[in-house]
């Protein structure tokens, strides 16, 4: 379970309650409204550290690809390119031994890496404006 869907299984219920009292209607709507408020803030606060994690992962990729030591400046590269050449070697059965289900977990790892990473970052402010739009 990420963390999103730990701040919304934690609302959900909260709301329900907020549904379920008996009091004027008036009154439920506002807590209703308070209550999804402090929801779409905790998701705020939520993918701000996300946000700022990845902002930090990136910082220490492009301290190690700006390096001028060549090791350090390309062993990510090498290793993706490895596990390419590994892939197109595996589907063509060019391997002794297919590729073990890790090698599969780690490309996925490293993949993820790239390319969730950076889009995770770019849809972090729409997702905080949805969420501001709609209710749980």
């Amino acid at each position: 379970m990420n963390l999103l869907q730990m701040i919304g299984s934690i609302f959900k219920p909260a709301v329900e309650l907020v549904d379920n009292l008996h009091t004027s209607e008036e009154e439920r709507l506002t807590l209703k409204a308070q209550t999804l408020n402090t929801y779409v803030a905790a998701i705020e606060i939520a993918v701000g550290a996300e946000s700022e994690q990845l902002k930090a992962r990136a910082a220490i990729v492009e301290a190690e690809a700006s390096s001028e030591h060549w090791l350090t400046a390309t062993w990510r590269p090498i290793t993706m390119l490895t596990f390419v050449v590994l892939v197109v070697a595996d589907s063509f059965g060019w391997l002794a031994n297919p590729l073990a289900a890790e090698a599969w977990t780690l490309l996925q790892i490293g993949l993820g890496g790239y390319v969730v990473g950076r889009s995770a970052e770019k849809a972090a402010v729409p997702i905080i404006k949805a969420l501001k739009g709609k209710e749980l």
